[in-house]
């Protein structure tokens, strides 16, 4: 790996990229690869899991813990997958410059092939491994699991529009991804995004109301034309399919959105719709969510923009790496890549110390990640680890964490899950900001 030589202010992006690609081993269920880095991991999960209706045994084995915990929710998994796919695809030098281009495939596709085992038949998914109840009422290892498992699927009489939406959107972006080093895996990954964007569209629905234990932990609030919009603009960049162009211009809805989060796609339709049609419509968008988010956002006294209270880091990274992109277009790239530098250096450093684990000045130490938490076997791990004042047992190299409060405010305190709680999903933006940044600032 060859050392980054940035300006002056930047810090080692080499060094983050590494460790968010080690976070991601570390989330890893399954059976692990002999390439697996985090080495306190070990093989876990390996009979995912049993149909919640009909008790079948499916191979769901594999895919990503979503947080602290082991439930593997597909809808925020696909969503992480669709957007470190993304980053990785316009900024294929900083990680490949970083050493890391290997691993930062291997990332996508350990997602990729549980999407291809969870769909079972063209209107069958399965979005969701794990009891969320269950689940929350056990604090060890992964490895030592002994609750049920039951797997929750979307169906046509269930259907899960936005689930089955994201998931073609995450694939269709793998198989550009993947389209010159694996052709065959990268055919087989749009195959599947194409049936599952058929299903989206054809059988519509909210998928929390079919899957009904994700309600209570990622519930589709902005329901499901976003994610027809999100896979129909991905397929697009994959096949230049006109078919697919018209349907994202179809299911595109005008406005301004509140967020880029793994509810909320619409920031990332309209930059993208830019980038693949030049529309001054699609580029007026855009600049308006990025206008919107720099100078109406609330922002704490050290800087941080303030989208919302849980995963606050999540929402401001997210925010910087879509206005990186249109900034990527010609759109105000004076104005926005200042923004995103801010705030991803906000995180890395800038406010007084590093919100990422094992990152930086001071960082978290306390992670809400179960995990981590537990020392090696033989020693037992149980709410006594969760309760402790002590650091993890484990550094979880490269997460971030939810983050601060509005006042700049923040605990390394494992009880506090709103503010230090890690998940797939919170470092996927994130990292692909920090790519990006890399090719901007970086030679």
């Amino acid at each position: 790996m060859s050392e980054n030589t940035c300006d002056s202010a930047s810090y080692n992006y080499d060094e983050v990229l590494r460790k968010s690609l080690l976070f991601y081993e570390a989330q890893r269920s399954g059976e692990l690869p002999q390439s697996q880095r985090v080495k306190w991991r070990k093989d876990s999960a390996l009979n995912d899991a049993k149909d919640a209706d009909s008790g079948e045994w499916i191979d769901l084995e594999g895919g990503y813990y979503d947080a602290g915990d082991y439930v593997k929710f597909g809808f925020p998994m696909a969503a992480a997958t669709t957007v470190l796919a993304w980053g990785a695809i316009e900024n294929k030098r900083s990680y490949k410059d970083a050493g890391e281009w290997k691993h930062m495939k291997e990332a996508v596709k350990w997602a990729t092939d549980y999407f291809i085992k969870a769909h079972v038949s063209d209107f069958v998914f399965y979005g969701q491994v794990g009891n969320g109840e269950l689940d929350h009422a056990y604090w060890g290892r992964p490895e030592d699991m002994t609750m049920k498992r039951p797997a929750y699927k979307i169906t046509k009489d269930k259907p899960g529009s936005d689930l089955a939406g994201e998931t073609a959107a995450a694939l269709a972006a793998a198989s550009i991804l993947f389209r010159d080093s694996d052709p065959t895996y990268a055919d087989d990954c749009l195959q599947h995004a194409k049936k599952l964007y058929e299903f989206a569209d054809t059988y519509r629905g909210k998928y929390s109301d079919s899957i009904t234990d994700a309600k209570e932990y990622y519930k589709s609030w902005g329901g499901y034309e976003d994610e027809l919009a999100w896979s129909a603009v991905w397929l697009y960049r994959a096949t230049k399919e006109d078919f697919y162009l018209k349907e994202a211009a179809g299911h595109y809805e005008e406005g301004i959105p509140y967020e880029f989060s793994w509810d909320q796609k619409a920031p990332g339709v309209q930059v993208l719709l830019a980038q693949l049609t030049n529309e001054t419509k699609y580029k007026k968008a855009i600049t308006s969510f990025c206008d919107y988010i720099i100078n109406d956002k609330p922002r704490t006294p050290k800087g941080l923009v303030y989208i919302s209270q849980w995963g606050s880091l999540r929402y401001a990274s997210n925010a910087a790496f879509v206005c990186l992109r249109a900034a990527a277009q010609g759109i105000k790239p004076d104005i926005y890549r200042d923004f995103a530098k801010k705030q991803i250096h906000y995180i890395l450093g800038d406010a007084g110390r590093s919100f990422v684990v094992g990152f930086g000045h001071n960082p978290p130490e306390r992670p809400h990640h179960a995990s981590s938490s537990c020392p090696d076997p033989p020693a037992s791990c149980d709410w006594s680890d969760y309760n402790s004042l002590e650091p993890n047992n484990h550094i979880l190299y490269g997460a971030l964490i939810g983050g601060p409060d509005i006042n700049d405010f923040y605990e390394d305190m494992r009880d506090d899950y709103i503010m230090n709680e890690v998940t797939c999903d919170y470092n996927a933006g994130f990292q692909s900001a920090v790519a990006e940044l890399r090719s901007l600032y970086c030679a």
